[in-house]
């Protein structure tokens, strides 16, 4: 199967999943982890707890960040299969990423984010898409903006 097709067929999969999970009696929604918020000289830190037993799918994430998963196990579901990761854990999160995750353990999982702002609403604007078709429009408007800056230096 193309590339193209399958990273289509799992956003539709998991689009899916996400509406079926928030019908089900007892789903706590993406909310429902408290978070903790930082700042540090342009920095946005967030942290999240969340217990064993429970499934997650994330929000969509428009810009490349480092995460850090602090404790805990987890089983990660991307465009990429399936991978687990073992606390301590760090990698970075590609723009474009929508995950499925398992807690095998309670888990500590930190993000970090490149921004002067301060304001929740506005960086959670910033760095999360709504959905694909705002995450494809993002995307597309910085392919444009590196082309020009390419142009500008020749």
């Amino acid at each position: 199967m193309h590339k193209d097709l399958m990273v289509k067929d799992f956003r539709e999969k998991v689009i899916s999943l996400e509406e079926k999970m928030a019908c089900l009696p007892g789903s706590t929604g993406p909310e429902a982890y408290p978070l903790l918020h930082q700042f540090a000289d342009g920095l946005y830190i967030r942290k999240v707890s969340v217990p064993k037993g429970h499934l997650v799918v994330t929000k969509i994430h428009k810009k490349a960040h480092p995460f850090f998963m602090l404790k805990g196990e987890v089983s990660v579901l991307t465009t990429n299969g399936v991978e687990r990761f073992t606390a301590p854990y760090y990698a970075v999160t590609k723009a474009g990423t929508k995950r499925v995750i398992y807690m095998h353990e309670d888990v500590e999982w930190v993000t970090v984010h490149a921004t002067q702002d301060t304001d929740l609403e506005e960086i959670e604007k910033d760095l999360i898409a709504k959905d694909y078709s705002e995450l494809d429009q993002y995307l597309d408007k910085q392919d444009a903006a590196r082309l020009v800056d390419i142009l500008k230096e020749e």
